[in-house]
């Protein structure tokens, strides 16, 4: 393992610990009796306080240093005194220890006194600590220069979401989009609780991946000898616990995709699915919006929330625009009634790209994407879905080719999905069977035939409606982020690329990690600029790159090109 200066640095501070006798890696309990938060909320002059958190910055001034400390919930200025942390003779613990063996971002506990400074300060004046954890790499450290302008700061996202451990530690704003992520799952769950609905899980392995148009990740159990599916939803087994007596059940699910991945699209994401007898899709339209008041309440204190240009207004209720008056409105063109070869032809002559593997559904619903999805806003509610595009939909009860469906559109994004769902198991089968038709024709997203599922139908289902919400989605909206990386603490990303094993430095290792969050090459203007390196660091670390096949730079007509060897 190659490590930096610092890295060796910190190893040898480690040894050094290690020979004076102290564990740096210490197993005991450290007993808390208060957080930053606690200590502001409840600060008294002279209170004895016991915390521990990571160190973040400190200003030594010889026999007395201002630090600051950080835990989970916030941080604060905490004072080194050399007389107070050693009263006798032996001054090592300070003059040693702290002043020379510990660094920022080591971990340590404080036993201390409240008092305020000159400036108003609430302080913690240590009277004694203890070293918890010794971190062997160095945090990034942003630097604030006379102007305000920021230099340093880990802001790449390739770097932030690869490394989450360091982006929660070092920009704290980046947590409370993970607390309000969680006050939304809270939300909902006592929503459905308090309405009488009961929480379970459903398998995550499947034999048949159903309940949704998905091309599903495929694995093999070997006991069995047979293939098994992630699951792309898990509606079906939700339906099955209604037929088995439960009149409303909910559940929060982990489904996989393996399609393409990009800003609102992670091939694994959370989903709320909700199932309730005897209640129709105009029923779920109520609740949806009840719903989405309170999780928006909860979540930010009202009924508000920004989205980039946007302010969302999720006050229920929410307007009613059929599929077939949106693609109406936005295109002049009315889909009742149309074959599959007009609405391919319409499709085509209006610059949407389709191939002789779509359906009817598939037609409709991409005209609908390109060409109506993007003007609706505020929370608005798209009903009455072509059957060809829903499976699992009951017909209308009074629209001849229509379904009992309804997605609803936030800021041009789908972030619900509901039925009245469909009961009858004679229907069911002859959907089923025109989707493996479209399998047949090479739609890999088309449903498989769920044999079990028909029977539990057969058994009957009682009237019920369901209700998806894609929950990373809807998290986005409520925190402005227009990323779903930035509301999934560990998304998916591509391998690390090897670093070359060579003695190299923190500069060289700057811009080896902004060209390996990059396929392809990049400008070297860029990447300089990235770097917030000097002219004299960059001239070095290029070239130490450069020299040692590292990184290759090339000119492509009139640009200069900088990527991996």
């Amino acid at each position: 393992m190659q490590l930096s200066e610092q890295e060796i640095i910190r190893r040898e501070k480690l040894n050094k610990l290690t020979e004076m006798g102290i564990n740096a890696f210490p197993a005991d309990e450290y007993t808390i009796t208060d957080t930053t938060e606690s200590i502001k909320q409840d600060f008294s002059e002279s209170k004895q306080v016991k915390i521990a958190g990571r160190l973040m910055s400190r200003r030594i001034q010889g026999k007395a240093s201002f630090a600051e400390l950080q835990d989970s919930k916030g941080k604060i200025q905490v004072y080194f005194n050399r007389d107070e942390i050693c009263p006798g003779e032996d001054k090592e613990l300070y003059n040693e220890v702290y002043k020379h063996l510990l660094d920022i971002g080591d971990i340590i506990g404080i036993e201390g006194e409240l008092f305020t400074t000159q400036v108003g300060e609430m302080t913690v004046l240590v009277k004694n600590f203890t070293l918890l954890t010794k971190a062997l790499r160095p945090l990034p450290q942003a630097k604030t220069d006379e102007n305000g302008v920021v230099h340093d700061g880990f802001t790449d996202p390739e770097l932030r979401y690869r490394q989450r451990y360091v982006d929660l530690t070092v920009n704290p704003q980046v947590k409370e989009i993970f607390v309000k992520r969680t006050k939304l799952f809270n939300a909902m769950r006592t929503f459905f609780n308090d309405a009488g609905y009961f929480e379970v899980e459903t398998p995550i392995l499947q034999s048949i991946p159903g309940g949704a148009a998905a091309k599903p990740f495929i694995t093999h159990h070997n006991a069995l000898d047979i293939p098994l599916y992630l699951r792309i939803a898990n509606e079906l087994y939700l339906k099955r616990l209604i037929v088995g007596g439960f009149d409303g059940v909910y559940e929060f699910s982990k489904n996989f995709r393996n399609e393409g991945m990009d800003r609102t699209h992670n091939p694994e994401f959370t989903a709320m699915e909700i199932y309730v007898a005897y209640k129709d899709y105009n029923w779920m339209m109520d609740f949806t919006e009840k719903l989405l008041e309170f999780c928006a309440t909860q979540v930010n204190g009202n009924s508000e929330s920004t989205f980039g240009e946007h302010t969302i207004n999720w006050k229920a209720p929410y307007p009613r625009v059929s599929m077939t008056e949106a693609i109406l409105k936005y295109t002049g063109f009315d889909i009742t009634g149309k074959t599959e070869k007009e609405l391919y032809d319409f499709a085509k002559s209006i610059g949407i790209e389709v191939n002789e593997t779509m359906g009817k559904g598939k037609l409709i619903d991409e005209i609908f994407g390109e060409k109506c999805e993007g003007n609706f806003i505020q929370p608005t509610f798209i009903t009455d879905y072509p059957i060809e595009m829903s499976p699992l939909t009951k017909k209308h009860r009074s629209k001849e080719g229509l379904t009992e469906r309804f997605e609803l559109m936030v800021c041009g994004k789908e972030i619900a999905n509901a039925y009245s769902e469909l009961n009858d198991p004679i229907d069911q089968r002859e959907r089923f069977e025109a989707q493996m038709t479209l399998s047949e024709r090479g739609d890999d997203e088309a449903m498989f035939i769920d044999q079990d599922f028909l029977r539990a139908l057969e058994y009957g289902m009682p009237p019920t409606s369901g209700l998806g919400i894609g929950m990373d989605r809807l998290i986005m909206f409520l925190t402005n982020n227009a990323s779903i990386q930035e509301v999934l603490f560990f998304p998916q990303m591509r391998p690390e690329k090897a670093v070359p094993q060579i003695e190299l430095g923190e500069d060289e290792k700057v811009i080896l990690e902004i060209l390996n969050s990059q396929e392809e090459a990049m400008s070297l203007t860029e990447v300089k600029q990235r770097s917030q390196l000097s002219g004299k660091k960059w001239d070095k670390a290029s070239k130490t790159l450069t020299k040692n096949n590292i990184v290759k730079v090339e000119k492509i007509d009139e640009n200069i090109l900088m990527k991996l060897a």
